[in-house]
């Protein structure tokens, strides 16, 4: 009967990947459900460009299929008339019958463009390079000319060396089989490239591009690799004792391959929840996640882990009326002795309560999926992300199966310490909705119970073995902690990871980074204007209560002596959206944040910078690598 349940699922889930596969025909595009209309201009011609030396340009163009440009509508000037075009190399084009302008030059797929420039002056300038172009649709629309503005330093003067005859005259080929290697050829192996605009996009709008231009197998190895990189961060790290509790409740009896298949089967689940999650805020821009995150649900998936947790200590018969026993012990036995609904149900409720997190990979499919209406490919590429950050989950799941020990003493001391675990997750949990004080006096006493429980005040017997010895020093580490966890409380404190900060004797304590809360565009509005006619720049902190990884982000990244210099002059604002309401949402829709954390920045003028949005947690010297970049 198990058989049969593994075979039925696995084959329902293969089903539900043919169907995905049948229809990329028709929902792989980025005009899904039948639409026929043509894409936004910026989509169907998406323009990049090379800097590769002073006085020398590369522009490239990435044309979707069934859109064109026309070569001899590509036109160069300086915008501030400091320098002009010497030479230009245009790659081959082919010849189309164009109903609209006779017989031209045309580029499919892609279209590359070198430029030679020389300052008008004796000296190197910078200039801004004006851009335009046109294309159509071969579904018979044509766009209007585009321009674009792209900037460039040092352009050198004809005397000055570095720029010599021109390369090509300007509107020329260069001959068929040697335009695309002139072109090249011209770049040195150090040539930066850039977006459209002088400054590098953000890191979320590159996995966007991917999804943009990218093939598909390419598109889901590499969110593949970015869900192994999220791994070990607070998205996936707390379903760990999850899924080893759901195998530990087995016991002895289960067998690898079993253990393997339930944590495949718990994997699936939270794989499953995050793309459908994710699509649903792509399409519809509610966050599903961030709904779940309130105190009612939050409360009651905490008393879930509580019984759970009693379950393994098998108190059950002494706490409780045999009524309620019964009813707890069926429960608990659904849920770990692992059949496939109980684990999967297990799964589906871990994704959308227990780890709540936004990462660069995370949010570039979001807003792909939000700005294409493609809701298959973007739920492919997160589904290949969350596979990926469950690989650690198959491997903690097998292990447990494998490792967990024989019937006996042992056995009740694993499913003990499965408790505890539980417990904490409990607390951890509730940390979102309950203050910082009761959180560390809750674990506190979960720690110094544990320890005495491990007889970490009882005296060894002489003919102790390494295991129990070992045994007892974890038993002591948990009290030592719980019992700095305890004095940092009556101290004052309130950090679970430096309990003990304030007493230092004859130190000051260092002062937060003052953030001003807001909760509102209308309370957000006056602090920018007030920023900006001062000259000061903005960093923007979207935050929630039930944000791991904002936490994280303040403990570590904001708690280092450079990055709170870096930000010395900076105004710094705390957008708050743990309420999740109207206001928040239309914070989050005003800045395109699809969820916390995300820090946004505006430069001394008050103007916004997209390109330097960060989502999730950056270490401390990125991020100061990261301020440079505004800076500059």
């Amino acid at each position: 009967m198990r058989f049969n349940s593994f075979r039925c699922f696995f084959a329902g889930l293969l089903l539900l990947a043919g169907l995905g596969f049948q229809a990329q025909a028709g929902l792989f595009d980025s005009n899904p459900f039948g639409k026929d209309g043509p894409l936004q201009v910026d989509d169907a011609f998406h323009m990049d460009f090379e800097q590769l030396e002073p006085g020398k340009v590369r522009l490239l163009w990435t044309i979707q299929p069934d859109y064109y440009l026309y070569r001899d509508r590509m036109e160069f000037s300086s915008l501030d008339g400091r320098s002009e075009v010497v030479g230009r190399i245009d790659a081959p084009s082919e010849e189309k019958d164009d109903p609209l302008f006779g017989k031209v030059q045309v580029y499919h797929e892609f279209a590359e463009v070198e430029l030679q420039l020389a300052s008008l002056s004796t000296e190197a300038v910078d200039d801004r390079i004006s851009i335009s172009y046109q294309g159509c649709w071969e579904g018979g629309i044509c766009y209007p000319p585009v321009t674009r503005e792209i900037s460039l330093a040092g352009i050198p003067s004809r005397d000055i060396g570095g720029v010599g005859t021109p390369v090509a005259g300007s509107g020329t080929d260069a001959g068929p089989g040697d335009a695309a290697g002139a072109v090249a050829a011209a770049a040195p192996a150090s040539a930066v490239s850039y977006g459209v605009g002088s400054e590098p996009v953000s890191e979320q709008d590159r996995f966007v591009g991917l999804l943009r231009n990218a093939g598909l197998a390419v598109t889901l190895g590499a969110f593949f690799v970015a869900g192994l990189a999220l791994s070990f961060t607070p998205c996936v790290f707390p379903m760990i004792p999850i899924i080893s509790s759901i195998i530990a409740g087995h016991g002895h009896r289960i067998s690898t391959a079993r253990a393997l298949g339930l944590s495949l089967v718990y994997v699936l689940a939270v794989a499953v929840t995050y793309t459908l999650a994710g699509v649903f805020t792509g399409l519809f821009g509610a966050n599903l996640q961030a709904a779940f995150q309130n105190t009612w649900i939050i409360a009651a998936f905490s008393m879930l882990f509580v019984l759970l947790a009693l379950s393994m200590f098998g108190f059950y018969e002494l706490q409780l009326p045999s009524s309620w026993q019964s009813r707890l012990t069926r429960a608990s036995n659904r849920r770990h002795g692992g059949t496939i609904i109980g684990v999967a149900a297990m799964g589906l409720l871990s994704a959308l309560i227990v780890g709540p997190c936004m990462a660069a990979p995370l949010a570039g499919a979001l807003i792909y999926i939000g700005q294409a209406g493609d809701p298959v490919l973007g739920g492919l590429a997160l589904f290949s992300l969350s596979l990926g950050m469950g690989v650690p989950l198959l491997l903690v799941g097998a292990s447990a199966g494998k490792l967990l020990p024989k019937a006996g003493l042992w056995m009740e001391a694993v499913k003990a310490a499965f408790g505890v675990a539980l417990l904490l997750m409990a607390i951890w949990m509730l940390d979102r909705i309950i203050p910082t004080r009761a959180t560390m006096a809750l674990t506190a006493l979960v720690l110094i119970v544990s320890a005495v429980y491990m007889n970490a005040l009882d005296r060894l017997p002489d003919q102790s073995g390494g295991w129990h010895r070992l045994w007892k020093g974890v038993g002591l580490i948990l009290l030592v902690y719980g019992l700095a966890l305890m004095v940092g409380l009556f101290a004052g404190s309130r950090s679970l990871v430096y309990p003990l900060q304030g007493l230092a004797g004859g130190q000051t304590e260092r002062a937060s980074l003052a953030f001003s809360k807001v909760t509102s565009m209308d309370q957000l509005q006056p602090m920018l204007e007030q920023a900006q006619r001062s000259g000061q720049p903005v960093m923007l902190d979207f935050f929630a209560d039930w944000c791991v990884s904002c936490y994280e982000l303040e403990y570590v990244t904001f708690d280092d002596d450079r990055v709170r210099q870096a930000l010395s002059g900076f105004q710094l604002i705390k957008v708050d959206v743990t309420a999740n309401d109207d206001a928040a949402q239309r914070l989050s829709r005003e800045y395109g944040v699809v969820g916390p954390p995300a820090l946004l920045f505006y430069d001394a003028q008050g103007t916004l910078k997209p390109q330097l949005t960060l989502i999730g947690v950056i270490q401390p010297e990125d991020f100061l690598r990261h301020l440079q970049r505004l800076e500059g």
